[in-house]
C-alpha cells in the first residue's frame, strides 16, 4: 500500500515539476530581458522575450517586452501584434500601453496613436516623451489645440526640452497666437543658443508680429551657426528688402542777414549738409546705400527791410520838399 501511495506522490510530482521549472525559467529570462532594455540592447532583449515566450507563450511581461524591443528595432508592425497580445491578457500593462501607442505613431496611424497615448496616462502620468508624441501626432491631425496641450504638458515634465519648446511653438503658430509662439521660441532659445532652428522660427513669430528689425537679427543668428541653412538665408533676403533704407547726404540752406547801406538783404549761406534718411520697400540689395552728396544752386532772395535806419532820412528829405514846393506858390 505505502509504495501505491510513494508512486502516486513521484507521479504527481512528474506531472507539476515541468509546469513549475518554466515557470521560473521564463520569468528568468523576461528579467534578463527587461535589463537588456535598460541597456538600449534590443536584439539581445528580444532573444531573451522569445525564449521566455517558448516556455510560456501567454506571458504578458514577455509579451510587452518583446514589444518594446520591437519597436527599438524598427519593426513597429510586429510590436503592434505583441503589444495587443500583451495588453489581451494584462490591459493595464503601462510597457504594453506605451508600446503600442508608439508603435502606431511611428506607422503614421496618428489617430489612434492620440487615444492610445490617453489610456497610457491612466496609468503612467509622468511619460514625458509620451506626451510629446502625442502632441505631434495632433498636429498631424490639424488638432492643434490638444498638442498645445500635449507639448505644454511635456515642456512641464521636462523644462529643457529644446524640440518640444519649438513644437510648441510651431503649433501658437499654426493657431494665430505669435505672441505665445514668440515665448516659447524664447524659451528655446533659453536653453541654448546654438540652435538654428528656433532661431530661425523666432524670426518668423517677430515678422508676423511686425518685428522685421528683431527678425532680421534671429535669422542672422540661425547663419552663423548654419551657413548653409536654407530656409534662413530666404528669410533674411526676404526681410532685407522690406527693411532697405537709402542713406544720402542732402544740402540743408538756412539763410543769414547781410546789412547794407540801404536795407537788409537776405543772401544764401554757404550749404551745410546735413543727413538724411528715407526708407523704401527696394525689393534687393544692401541694407544702407550712400549716394554722393550734391550742391543745390538756389536763388538769391532780396528783401527790403522798413526798419532800415535811412527810411525815417527819406521821409524827412520828401516832406522838406514839399515844403518848399508850398512855400514857392504863395509868393
Amino acid at each position: 500500500m505505502r509504495s501505491h501511495i510513494l508512486i502516486l506522490v513521484l507521479l504527481i510530482a512528474f506531472l507539476f515539476i515541468p509546469v513549475i521549472v518554466c515557470a521560473e525559467d521564463a520569468t528568468e529570462w523576461t528579467v534578463r530581458g527587461l535589463a537588456a532594455l535598460d541597456a538600449k540592447n534590443y536584439p539581445d532583449a528580444l532573444t531573451y522575450f522569445n525564449n521566455a515566450l517558448a516556455l510560456d507563450n501567454n506571458y504578458a511581461s514577455a509579451l510587452s517586452g518583446k514589444a518594446v524591443a520591437l519597436n527599438g528595432l524598427g519593426d513597429y508592425t510586429n510590436a503592434l501584434d505583441a503589444a495587443n497580445q500583451s495588453l489581451a491578457i494584462r490591459s493595464q500593462d503601462p510597457n504594453g500601453l506605451n508600446a503600442k501607442a508608439l508603435a502606431l505613431y511611428q506607422l503614421q496611424r496618428y489617430d489612434e496613436a492620440v487615444v492610445a497615448y490617453d489610456n497610457l496616462f491612466v496609468v503612467q502620468v509622468n511619460n514625458m516623451d509620451a506626451y510629446c508624441k502625442q502632441g505631434y501626432a495632433y498636429q498631424m491631425i490639424n488638432k492643434s489645440e490638444s498638442a498645445v496641450v500635449s507639448y505644454k504638458q511635456c515642456t512641464l515634465l521636462d523644462p529643457l526640452n529644446i524640440e518640444a519648446w519649438n513644437n510648441l511653438g510651431l503649433t501658437y503658430m499654426a493657431l494665430g497666437n505669435y505672441d505665445n509662439a514668440l515665448s516659447a521660441f524664447d524659451s528655446a532659445t533659453s536653453v541654448t543658443v546654438n540652435n538654428a532652428t528656433t532661431w530661425n522660427n523666432k524670426g518668423k513669430a517677430l515678422v508676423a508680429l511686425g518685428r522685421t528689425t528683431d527678425a532680421l537679427q534671429c535669422f542672422n543668428k540661425a547663419i552663423a551657426i548654419d551657413p548653409d541653412f536654407t530656409d534662413a538665408l530666404n528669410n533674411r533676403d526676404s526681410v532685407r528688402g522690406k527693411l532697405q533704407v537709402f542713406t544720402y547726404l542732402g544740402d540743408t540752406i538756412t539763410p543769414t542777414p547781410t546789412i547794407s547801406r540801404i536795407g537788409t538783404f537776405y543772401t544764401t549761406a554757404t550749404p551745410v549738409p546735413q543727413e538724411t534718411t528715407v526708407m523704401t520697400a527696394a525689393p534687393t540689395g544692401e541694407i544702407t546705400q550712400e549716394i554722393p552728396s550734391t550742391t543745390v544752386t538756389v536763388a538769391k532772395k532780396t528783401t527790403y527791410s522798413p526798419l532800415s535806419p535811412l527810411t525815417p532820412l527819406g521821409a524827412v528829405a520828401v516832406i522838406a520838399g514839399l515844403m518848399a514846393i508850398v512855400r514857392r506858390a504863395r509868393k
